[in-house]
Formats: C-alpha cells, sequence, structure tokens
C-alpha cells in the first residue's frame, strides 16, 4: 500500500487574540516533541492567501507587510523540517478578528483544531498601544486619545494591529469562527489561566491537540517592551523610527531591523521607567462599547467574563507572573 503524501499545511493554529499571550503560547508548545511550530512564530498566511498583503498606510504597515509570507509555496516551506508524525501549527493572532481568514482556513485545512486565547480587552487594548508606542510607531502620546482615532484610522487604511479596541471584540470574533468550524474544533485559553497556572493550562491545550500531557508545563514571559515616556527626545526619535520604518518598505525586514537598532536603544535610553497604570475612568472609558460584546461571549462559551467589567486591571504579564510565584 503507497504511504500518504506527507501534510504539509498547518494541524493547528494559534488564531488570537494580539498581546494576550500568543507569542508565549507558541513558544512553550514549540518545546514539545510532538509538535513542531513554523519559524517565523505569525506568517499570515491566511489573512491573504496566494495575494500580495494590503496597502496598509498606518506608521511601519507598509514596512511589516514585506514580513507576510503570502505565497502557498513559501507558507508550506515553513513546515518542511517537521519530524515526521509531528503535528504541524503556526500562530497568527489576527486570524481571530478577520473573517475573510476564517473562510480560507476552512477551505485549506477543514480538520484544523484553533486555540484562541482570549485577554481583558482593556488591558489587551493598553499592551497593543504600549507595543507600537515603544516602537517609536504610535505617533499618539496618549492612550485614550489613540483609541479615539481609531475608527478614523481604519477608514485610512491603517493595519488590524491599530484596532485597539476592535480586536478586543470576543463575542463577534468568536460568533463568525464558529459559522465555518464545530465548537469543539476550537479552544478557548483564558490569558490569566496562561500566566496564573501554566502547567494546567499547557496540559490541557495538549490534551486537546492530542498529544502527551505533562511534557511542556513553563511559559516563557512575554517580551515586554521598556516604557518610554513622552518628551523632545523621545519625539524626534519616533519621528525619525517612523520615516525609517517607511523606507524599510524598500528593504529587507532583517536590514530594516539593524539600521532601527541604533535609534530605539537612542530612544528606550539605560533607565527603565514603570509603565503609568489605567484610571478607572481611562478603564471604563475604553471597556463601556465592549459591555455587549462579553455579554455575547458569555452567552457563546458558557463562561463568566465578569472579571473584565471592573475599572481594575490586571497588570501585565510580567507584573502577573510575578504576583502568582510570589
Amino acid at each position: 500500500m503507497a504511504s500518504s503524501p506527507r501534510r504539509t499545511l498547518p494541524h493547528f493554529l494559534i488564531a488570537g487574540a494580539p498581546k494576550a499571550g500568543s507569542s508565549a503560547l507558541h513558544a512553550a508548545l514549540a518545546a514539545h516533541p510532538k509538535l513542531f511550530l513554523s519559524e517565523p512564530k505569525e506568517p499570515k498566511y491566511f489573512l491573504c492567501g496566494d495575494r500580495p498583503p494590503p496597502l496598509y498606510t498606518g506608521p511601519g504597515d507598509a514596512h511589516s507587510r514585506r514580513e507576510w509570507v503570502w505565497r502557498r509555496d513559501a507558507y508550506e516551506a515553513l513546515f518542511g523540517e517537521a519530524p515526521a508524525g509531528a503535528l504541524l501549527g503556526e500562530s497568527t493572532p489576527f486570524y481571530l478578528a478577520d473573517t475573510d481568514a476564517h473562510r480560507r482556513i476552512r477551505a485549506a485545512v477543514p480538520d484544523v483544531r484553533i486555540v484562541v486565547v482570549l485577554r481583558d480587552p482593556v488591558d489587551r487594548a493598553y499592551s497593543n498601544w504600549m507595543h507600537l508606542w515603544t516602537d517609536g510607531l504610535e505617533p499618539e502620546s496618549d492612550f485614550l486619545e489613540a483609541v479615539r482615532a481609531e475608527d478614523a484610522r481604519v477608514g485610512a487604511g491603517w493595519a488590524p494591529f491599530w484596532r485597539y479596541r476592535g480586536l478586543g471584540r470576543y463575542g463577534e470574533q468568536l460568533a463568525a469562527l464558529y459559522a465555518h468550524f464545530a465548537r469543539d474544533q476550537v479552544q478557548v485559553v483564558r490569558y490569566r489561566a496562561l500566566v496564573d497556572e501554566p502547567a494546567k493550562t499547557l496540559d490541557a491545550v495538549c490534551e486537546f491537540l492530542g498529544v502527551d500531557v505533562g511534557v511542556v508545563s513553563t511559559v516563557p514571559r512575554d517580551n515586554t517592551r521598556p516604557f518610554v515616556p513622552d518628551g523632545p527626545r523621545r519625539r524626534v526619535l519616533s519621528r525619525a523610527v517612523r520615516a525609517g520604518a517607511g523606507a524599510g518598505a524598500f528593504f529587507t525586514p532583517q536590514l530594516w531591523r539593524r539600521a532601527s537598532r541604533p535609534l530605539l536603544r537612542a530612544m528606550h535610553g539605560r533607565q527603565s521607567t514603570p509603565r503609568p497604570a489605567l484610571t478607572a475612568e481611562q478603564r471604563l472609558e475604553v471597556l463601556e462599547p465592549l459591555l455587549p460584546d462579553i455579554d455575547r461571549l458569555e452567552n457563546l462559551v458558557g463562561e463568566s467574563f465578569d472579571d473584565w467589567r471592573g475599572s481594575q486591571g490586571r497588570g501585565s504579564f510580567a507584573e502577573r507572573a510575578t504576583a502568582a510565584s510570589g
């Protein structure tokens, strides 16, 4: 009997949400001998599917576009070195919020298993803004003003990563995903469980994927960037970063990263500044339009997310991990 052809498309996806722990989960699962996860971690293939990525217009978007793996042969090649019998996976956290990606995934890998990591949507939005601010790409120094600008930015063609509030509409996103995939193909993981109970959470994910439990038990801390307060020096350097990122659209991503390192080092400085906590008023302004979506999420998954409705944040990955270990 002829052997079946070797699979070159993923058995599983970590599909969302951005800034909710997908990088940490990816790194933890990559240590399992029965799992093979792609490098790069975030190929974004199903966001465009054999067509060039959209021409997004936000700061750094044109440069980031060059990193997308959008050709089918290049995407399949990411899994070419997988050991025989290993389950193949990749982690593109923007799949969850993209209904066209759901359709493409269903068409290409209808049997795929999908892991979704959900984080308090206000904490997620703030971490998202902090990521772009610290990288010198976010021009708005006020988090709330950046959130308020979201609709205008989307209308102007900025990439999905700029959708601070929109990427946290998990009820809407899961409902769309369930329209294409059976419930037993989707596992919802709480960010707080990944940080507070890593061994238990990783075992649950491994069981869902169908590989041995008790093999991986630790989650690496996230790559939290140092906070850089606003000021004349930061403004000058961040403008240079944004200009360089625009020029970086014409060079390889590796070349731009090397060129940008001195600018980022100068902008970050040598001293770490604690990132400011959101006030109760700031949190509630971001949260209020999301409350109906949290209701919808609870109805979909049959679990309470009432801890997201308060005015108190839960902090960064590092802060939560420190509290859990102390």
